[in-house]
Order: structure tokens, then sequence, then C-alpha cells
């Protein structure tokens, strides 16, 4: 996974897929043997060299400027996500991440525990759970321990469990379009950290054991994503729709707070208020009914 064959892998996965029809070319009467433009076709479009297309391919991005790759992001049509990759990838950052594992502030416990009917959760840019709320580990994944972000070396990680884990697979109504929004953000984190080993080793580890990521990662899709609408299947609290918001964390390693709401009225607030309730609340409520 290292810098200089994801930035030729971008490259040739968008070239690959733009038609000549597509941007204007004729394509002559010959059998082409690339599915997609050629190098030089693009290098022309782009009002580049060949040569200097080609280095880029090859992942010698050394002398890149700014008006060359965004003539290349026109070219390619890439959205606004995509040609933010695209300058990642061709220029890494050279800072070394540390290694060690990461935890939540006292702070940002404290505000978990201070939303006691929204679920919510802590993370690292790696997707791993440095903490949750009650409410967040029982919509999640309440057939893990409680205590499971405690411990760094087997905390949980939610493009892992995406791929790995059967329960919280289950939990999504639709895994396919999660599934790719999961790699097409682990794409643009690995760009941003491209010496994060930590990163490495969780891509290396879903390559393994997963084909269905490793089809999706050959694939490079990229977006950012943080805000939406999930749709879940909960073993107890049956179907939710749940909007959630990503909140940036003062944190220079990258934290953020993710919450899942329902909207006012639905039967999705009604299962999550349900599944969020504190047993003694509900037994308080009852008491106060008989009472009257």
């Amino acid at each position: 996974m290292d810098v200089p064959s994801g930035l030729g892998e971008f490259l040739k996965s968008r070239r690959a897929g733009l038609r000549p029809e597509e941007v204007g070319l004729t394509p002559l009467p010959t059998r082409r043997r690339v599915s997609g433009l050629r190098r030089e076709e693009l290098a022309m479009l782009s009002g580049v060299s060949v040569t200097h297309y080609t280095r880029l391919e090859q992942g010698r991005a050394a002398g890149a400027s700014d008006s060359v790759l965004s003539a290349i992001a026109r070219t390619l049509r890439l959205t606004d996500d995509e040609t933010a990759h695209l300058r990642a990838l061709a220029r890494p950052s050279r800072r070394t991440t540390p290694s060690r594992p990461e935890h939540a502030s006292a702070s940002v416990r404290q505000l978990l525990s201070a939303m006691p009917g929204v679920p919510a959760l802590a993370l690292d840019r790696r997707n791993d759970i440095l903490a949750w709320n009650t409410p967040g580990h029982a919509l999640l994944a309440p057939h893990l321990p409680t205590d499971a972000p405690e411990t760094p070396a087997t905390r949980p990680n939610l493009t892992r469990m995406l791929f790995l884990d059967p329960t919280f697979r289950a939990l999504h109504r639709d895994w396919p379009t999660e599934a790719n929004l999961a790699v097409a953000s682990l794409r643009q984190i690995t760009a941003r950290h491209p010496h994060d080993q930590r990163l490495t080793g969780l891509v290396g580890q879903l390559t393994i054991r997963s084909e269905e990521f490793t089809t999706l990662w050959k694939r490079h899709p990229v977006r950012t994503c943080t805000s939406g609408v999930k749709h879940l299947d909960h073993p107890t609290a049956g179907p939710m729709d749940l909007t959630f918001e990503t909140l940036t964390l003062p944190s220079p390693s990258g934290q953020r707070l993710i919450t899942y709401t329902a909207e006012a009225g639905s039967t999705s607030e009604r299962a999550l208020r349900d599944l969020t309730q504190p047993p003694e609340t509900e037994h308080r409520l009852i008491s106060r009914s008989a009472e009257r």
C-alpha cells in the first residue's frame, strides 16, 4: 500500500472509467487495447506531456504543479473529494505518525455520558472505537463487552467489524452501500497519513481476510461522508432509520464524535427510545403510573 502505487493505481482506475466518446474523442475503427482512455489521450486533453503524465502514473509526482493536477482532475471528471485525494497522493505527508494507542479524554467521556438518550461514540481516524456511551454500545455492539474499547490491542474498529464481524454486518440493512462508504473513507485517510503503520496494518488485515474488501479497495472509491442516514435492523429494537452526524474533536490526531438520532415522532424514534431508556427509568415510570 505504498504511496507511489496508490497514485498510479488511482489514476489508472479513473482513466479506465472514461470512454473516448465521453470526452469528445472519436475512437479509430481499430481494436483498442485499453477499456478507457489511453495515456496519450488523457495527456493531450489535459495539456500535459505524455512523459510527464507517465511519470505520475509511475508514482513520480515530484514537481507536479497545482495547474497540472487540476487539469488532470478536470479531464478525469473527478469530484471534489477525488481531486483532494489526488493531491494527497501526489504530495504525501512526510510526517511519521506515532504508533502508540490513542485514548478518549476525560472531557470527551463526560460528554458521552451527558447524552443518555443519544447513541454516541468517540473514534480515532482509523475508526477504532475509543469510547462509547451506554446507548451507543446498545445500538451498535451489544454482543461485545461494554468495556471493549478500553483495551487498545483488541478494541473494536468499525471498518473491521463491518467486514469481519457477522453480527455487526447483519445490523446494516444496506450493507453494500455501507461497505463502499467505509472503503472510500479509508482510502482518503491512508492517502493523508501514508506513514501510519496501524492504518497499513488494518488495510493489510482486511485485504487478507475479506475478498469483498479487496474488490472494493481495488476500485479506489473516494468520498467524504460526515452525515447521512443509517438503515439498521437491530436484533432487539427492530428496523431503524437513524441520522448520524460526525463532529471533529479538537485533537491533532483526528479524533471525532459520531451521534445517532431519529426523526421526531417516527417509529425509529420510538424504537430508539425503547432501546436507550434505562431499565430503572422505565421501572420508575411504571411505578408512577400505578400510583396514579
